[in-house]
């Protein structure tokens, strides 16, 4: 039975992976149904200074606690719900593990401990407690077998599942029962911070992101019919606009022209961060500074941003006063390799 349906035609997928998302702080609370981010009303982030390349990531915030008592938060750091955000695209032992991720975390130079919030959403709601009720595994991504188990329901537990949002209708290539799980898995990075009141404190992250990407790719059959619904979710997601389809198409010629091959010898980066929450706290980030290394200077980036200046052969830069977010990035970067490596 079809299991998957696979972004990239099979001619071209060497290595797939769901392009995982870092994330400005929130602060959160445990609400009912789970973790849960709300607006807060007294403190500011003054400053957000970030850094994104596939090796690296550093962001340094600056709050500022503007109420005359101390104020004692959950602050939770998102990560993307997996397994991934098109429906139907199972890749078994493709995810990363964010349980192993080497994450740190000061405050006013000083490193914090943090735990970690592993929960089932489906859609926006948390059903964490219902999918252990029906002894599933939370992460059923995981488990090559899990499908069959859905088959195997008797069809009044299916349809009770399909009512608690736990089931959804499969992909028709899929076959079997026609049901697929409905839920995610949110894993957060929580800790309780304390901000004393009338003050300022400085936070900072760091950690080497686990990168997703392909080999190979799609962009080069952009235009083509029977890739509109590629290139739609290209353009979407990454903002991949003609200029830069054009520029990777060239690159693409170029490189099978040097090499004698018939096929482009490149590949595709994703990597993720989740800016929106930076929009929880009081007011607008004051200043807003981001830089974007796309790690080659012969490499191609395409990503949402108005404003994206070039600092540097490999850098970009975004500088915002009042910067108040409203969607994550998504970032893209084509690169070429030796076909000989």
């Amino acid at each position: 039975m079809l299991r998957h349906a696979f972004l990239l035609p099979l001619c071209l997928l060497a290595a797939a992976l769901p392009a995982p998302a870092l994330a400005n702080d929130s602060e959160a609370e445990w609400a009912l149904g789970g973790l849960a981010f709300r607006q807060n009303t007294a403190i500011s982030m003054d400053a957000e200074d970030l850094y994104i390349s596939a090796d690296e990531i550093r962001v340094n915030y600056t709050y500022t606690n503007h109420s005359d008592q101390p104020q004692t938060v959950m602050i939770a750091f998102p990560l993307p719900a997996l397994p991934g955000d098109r429906a139907g695209e199972i890749e078994y032992g493709a995810y990363p593990d964010w349980r192993t991720l080497d994450f740190t975390t000061t405050i006013d130079g000083q490193p914090v401990k943090w735990e970690a919030a592993e929960r089932a959403l489906s859609g926006t709601n948390d059903v964490t407690d219902a999918v252990k009720a029906e002894g599933f595994p939370l992460a059923w991504y995981e488990d090559e077998n899990f499908l069959d188990t859905v088959d195997k329901l008797p069809p009044e537990t299916a349809a009770r599942l399909v009512k608690a949002g736990l089931l959804a209708k499969a992909p028709a290539e899929w076959g079997g029962s026609g049901y697929m799980p409905a839920w995610q898995v949110q894993y957060s990075i929580t800790r309780q911070q304390t901000f004393p009141a009338n003050a300022t404190v400085h936070v900072s992250h760091r950690y080497k992101p686990v990168i997703g990407g392909a080999v190979g790719g799609v962009i080069d059959h952009f235009g083509d019919p029977t890739y509109a619904d590629d290139t739609g979710y290209y353009a979407r997601k990454y903002c991949t606009d003609a200029d830069f389809v054009a520029g990777v198409k060239k690159r693409n010629r170029a490189e099978m022209a040097k090499s004698g091959l018939d096929y482009p010898a490149y590949n595709e980066t994703w990597i993720g961060y989740v800016l929106s929450t930076g929009a929880n706290w009081r007011g607008p980030i004051g200043d807003f500074h981001l830089v974007i290394d796309k790690g080659k200077a012969d490499s191609l980036l395409s990503v949402c941003l108005d404003g994206l200046k070039k600092i540097s052969p490999t850098q970009f830069e975004l500088r915002k006063k009042d910067y108040e977010p409203d969607r994550d990035l998504n970032i893209l970067i084509a690169q070429w390799y030796s076909p000989d490596n």
